[in-house]
């Protein structure tokens, strides 16, 4: 059969276009509109290698700024694993990285660029990183301002602030996944800040010599950490009455008879009265931190020599929180035997 001439083609196909037809789909089936399928949002996770290869820029960064940094698994610990764990003995002294190999902690921390690109070699499933606190040149004091089983860290710091009378200049500051803070401090050489939990307040630890704090930009099993937006470069000087406030480290024992000595006797130092601080602390304690924060005052009080003086300014304040006088008078209590 001939096929049929290309004028006939073309006038059936338009024919077939006028009508609402399509010359390839037969008649009886009405023709589809076209429609542009939205875009699909894609919600899988970040794969290791792209939280890898975030946390080693920011630690980069970092290191460019003077901070000694290491590579951190998803638990906020070490990545690099121990060099000794197979070691068929182990040595009197703990290595410290004399063996000249990655592995050993927080003594892996450097700031030279290549020692930190080794670092995450050696550690391809970290996802976070480390700065270390103490060390050259920013000797950097980390306050961790806890929100979590109702503490209020920041709160309790700003209280210390009005009590001892110091201003809390703007400084580096991270968010915690948890909704806390980390201010980072710079402080001085000498004497090393250790490191404690809850001693200045429930709510606030202190990372300091030998401590580290995780850097923004890490991605944790809990969350990823960020700078605070306008935050500065580098870390402002710790005020000198918040750094009287942090314990020292442990002094070595003294011989028993040098006690006997009068300048072996430290001389106490005088400190504003606490008591309104402290009775504003208790009186804006949120729900599930009344105990806690009562406590954290009693025992405050008692060291100023002023706890039978506030027992009873103690207990009215605890009762403004909700709390009964046998909880009240219990806790006060157990502060008194600490």
């Amino acid at each position: 059969m001939a096929s049929p001439h290309p004028t006939d083609t073309a006038t059936a196909t338009a024919a077939a276009t006028a009508t609402g037809s399509h010359p390839s789909r037969p008649d009886d089936q009405p023709a589809r509109p076209l429609t542009r399928r939205p875009a699909r949002r894609s919600t899988r996770p970040a794969r290791p290698g792209d939280a890898h290869a975030t946390a080693l820029t920011h630690a980069l960064v970092a290191a460019g700024r003077g901070y000694s940094v290491l590579p951190l698994t998803r638990a906020k610990l070490p990545a690099v694993r121990p060099p000794h764990h197979a070691d068929p003995s182990p040595t009197p002294t703990p290595c410290r990285g004399e063996c000249g190999r990655p592995g050993h902690g927080i003594h892996d921390a450097t700031s030279d660029p290549l020692a930190v690109r080794r670092l995450f070699a050696a550690a391809p499933w970290a996802t976070a990183y480390g700065i270390a606190c103490g060390v050259p040149p920013h000797h950097l004091i980390g306050i961790d301002l806890d929100t979590k089983n109702g503490a209020d860290g920041l709160t309790a710091l700003h209280l210390l602030a009005a009590q001892h009378r110091f201003t809390l200049p703007p400084t580096v500051t991270v968010r915690t996944p948890s909704g806390g803070r980390h201010l980072y401090f710079s402080g001085p050489p000498a004497p090393p800040v250790p490191n404690s939990a809850g001693r200045l307040a429930p709510g606030i630890d202190i990372r300091g010599t030998g401590g580290y704090l995780v850097g923004p930009g890490s991605r944790t099993s809990r969350g990823e950490y960020h700078l605070t937006p306008g935050t500065p470069r580098l870390p402002a000087p710790a005020p000198a009455p918040l750094l009287s406030l942090l314990p020292p480290q442990s002094p070595p024992h003294p011989h028993p008879h040098a006690l006997h000595h009068p300048s072996a006797l430290p001389s106490p130092l005088p400190h504003p009265n606490p008591a309104p601080a402290l009775l504003r602390f208790v009186r804006t304690s949120p729900d599930g931190q009344r105990n806690a924060r009562l406590y954290w005052a009693a025992c405050r009080a008692h060291e100023s020599g002023l706890g039978q003086e506030m027992t009873t300014a103690l207990t009215t304040a605890a009762l403004h929180t909700g709390l009964t006088e046998r909880e009240a008078r219990a806790t006060i209590a157990s502060a008194a035997r600490h």
